[in-house]
């Protein structure tokens, strides 16, 4: 059972689009049975992921530990609360 492996121009289209960041988002859709549900925690991960959610790229290296810092405790007081 040797196969000759096949090479193309478009034969890895669909291993790239599968990491496209809404084909991980209906990937993770498809866990959930009611769409209630995915609905309750699509609002809650939202807010929390835009929270903390701190364009790494775009600043260096100390303004964002600051940043994550700040988000960090102002998400502990809320949790205290």
């Amino acid at each position: 059972a040797t196969e000759k492996q096949q090479t193309g121009r478009w034969l890895n289209s669909r291993v790239e689009n599968s990491h496209l960041p809404f084909r991980r988002r209906e990937r993770a859709m498809q866990r959930f049975r009611r769409m209630r549900s995915l609905q309750k925690f699509a609002s809650v991960h939202s807010s929390v992921y835009n929270h903390f959610n701190q364009e790494r790229s775009l600043t260096c290296r100390d303004t964002f530990k600051l940043t994550r810092t700040a988000a960090l405790t102002e998400w502990r007081e809320l949790g205290a609360a």
